[in-house]
């Protein structure tokens, strides 16, 4: 009951703090239409992040999460946002011991041979520990922070707040669909016991990719906040930014068949490519340290995307329509069409081109993008606004931070050889059979 009740008190002060914060905004924005100021979207965005930026838990994430998806947030508040801190602190070590305490039982320390006190890593939602088991395996053990879960639903409550402030700055698209798609995957991120079947489910798509690794689970040492892995070493993918070419292409490579070949054979994505989920080993082969965002589509969206990439090739406008009503978009004019064509020619650039190149193939970094993202907003304002399908949130988000890391290692590829031999073979019957069997194997329902 004192559980309970302390869960109940938590979220009732998080709706508090958070609401204080983020509605505070919208009355500053509300007033000065009233008195006819017009709060600049600049001004607007500062003052966003510092409101968040004391939260070191979902919202913060949530926050993170809409900045990487072109076209969610205006530019202004999305530059604000990714400058918001990835770690969170750390819990000091009274409290890891109650929390693990709480997960193993009191005689939890007798389960490893080893605890390290310090954290090795902490983020928005919980911090990793070194550990040894007694038959000398090292171990990773993911614990996540007290009351995550009144933490996720106060702050998932407040997200439409942040939607309602963006609707007012004459939105290109209606972002209702991405806030609901975002929560479901946060609230997912709690179940460590999801994570460890997304886990074994990672080992059996990449058990043929020898330069790939996958932690494996302990589920003895695991709960539904604790999980604990094998600890796969390696060093910080940045770390290899000024390394020789042949190694940067070599991970660079590495993460290509990371991400794509578990779409494009079972339909599942890594939803949060970014730097700190992968290490690098000494052969220069990847590590994949996180599985908690981790998102599954149904075969017909897979089909989309593989339909849109030959479309865009071949000028096929047909088989354009065909491919974005797989993905979910409906009622689209051939206007709408060519301004979706115009983001989807830049992600799709590097795929399309038959050489070896960067991602950013002589564009300066800070500059990737922008043009198209510009020009896609502009027709949108006035085409618009356009309601993205769920689906479309996390492969776009992924995209581009897949592409972020690319531009991170400067590699160059033949990304369209890479891409070919993805979906070489490729039918909607045969990922619909691989996909259930996959995950029926790693204890997960098929879609």
């Amino acid at each position: 009951m004192g559980d309970e009740r302390a869960t109940v008190a938590g979220r009732v002060q998080r709706v508090a703090r958070v609401s204080a914060g983020v509605g505070g905004l919208v009355a500053k924005y509300a007033s000065g239409r009233v008195l006819g100021r017009e709060v600049p979207p600049e001004e607007l965005a500062r003052d966003l992040k510092i409101a968040l930026g004391s939260f070191k838990g979902p919202i913060m994430k949530v926050a993170q999460m809409l900045a990487t998806i072109p076209e969610a947030l205006p530019e202004a508040y999305a530059n604000e946002l990714l400058e918001l801190q990835q770690n969170a602190p750390p819990m000091g070590w009274p409290f890891v011991r109650r929390r693990m305490a709480a997960e193993l039982g009191p005689d939890w320390r007798g389960k490893f041979a080893s605890f390290s006190q310090d954290a090795a890593a902490a983020a928005s939602l919980g911090q990793v520990h070194r550990a040894t088991s007694h038959d000398d395996v090292a171990l990773a053990c993911k614990l996540q922070y007290p009351d995550m879960d009144s933490a996720v639903s106060a702050d998932l409550a407040q997200l439409g707040l942040l939607i309602a402030i963006y609707k007012r700055l004459s939105p290109a698209i209606d972002p209702s669909e991405l806030a609901a798609e975002v929560g479901d995957r946060l609230r997912e991120e709690l179940d460590y016991v999801r994570e460890a079947r997304h886990i074994a489910l990672y080992r059996r798509m990449l058990a043929g990719e020898p330069r790939i690794s996958v932690p494996e689970v302990m589920p003895a040492l695991s709960t539904r906040r604790l999980l604990t892995m094998s600890w796969l070493d390696g060093q910080p993918l940045l770390s290899f930014k000024d390394a020789p070419e042949a190694a940067r292409n070599a991970i660079a490579e590495a993460l290509f068949r990371a991400w794509w070949h578990p779409f494009s054979r079972f339909g599942v994505i890594h939803g949060d490519p970014h730097l700190g989920n992968y290490s690098v080993r000494g052969d220069h082969g990847l590590n994949l340290l996180d599985f908690g965002c981790i998102r599954i589509f149904p075969p017909n969206f897979v089909a989309g995307v593989v339909d849109l990439y030959w479309a865009l090739e071949r000028n096929d406008r047909d088989l354009a329509v065909s491919a974005y009503e797989r993905w979910g978009f409906h009622g689209l004019s051939r206007e709408l069409i060519d301004a979706l064509n115009i983001w989807a020619r830049f992600i799709y650039g590097p795929l399309l081109d038959d050489r070896e190149r960067t991602i950013a193939d002589g564009v300066k970094p800070s500059e990737y993008g922008r043009k198209e993202a510009f020009e896609v907003h502009k027709r949108l304002a006035t085409l618009g606004p356009v309601r993205p399908p769920r689906e479309f949130v996390f492969m776009d988000r992924a995209a581009i931070g897949l592409g972020a890391v690319f531009l991170h290692l400067a590699a160059r590829l033949n990304f369209r050889r890479l891409f070919v031999e993805a979906i070489e073979g490729f039918s909607t019957e045969r990922l619909e059979s691989a996909q259930s069997a996959a995950l029926t194997g790693a204890g997960l329902a098929p879609s």
